[in-house]
């Protein structure tokens, strides 16, 4: 377990009081989510659906690579990893 560096997006600023990135302890990312929850409530459901699952129009990425390429929101995490939430644009 370890310090992880969370980039908060625009749209989820006004959850954590303007803040454009947070240092949390985790040692996965559910965990940073649950974390950031208590932190910040209302942060989880933003991001997750009522199952659990990160949600469609959410992408997030550790360390550069998307996590859905990796195990999920059970993707271990460890000090000096950087996590980046990042909701995905609709376009056409």
């Amino acid at each position: 377990m370890g310090n992880v560096l969370i980039r908060i997006p625009t749209p989820l600023r006004r959850l954590t009081n303007s803040q454009d990135k947070v240092t949390i302890e985790c040692s996965n990312l559910i965990e940073c989510v649950n974390v950031l929850d208590t932190r910040f409530p209302g942060f989880k459901e933003r991001l997750c659906d009522e199952t659990g699952e990160l949600r469609h129009f959410v992408n997030i990425y550790l360390n550069g690579e998307d996590v859905r390429f990796l195990q999920g929101l059970d993707t271990a995490t460890k000090a000096g990893d950087e996590v980046s939430i990042v909701p995905a644009v609709a376009g056409g």
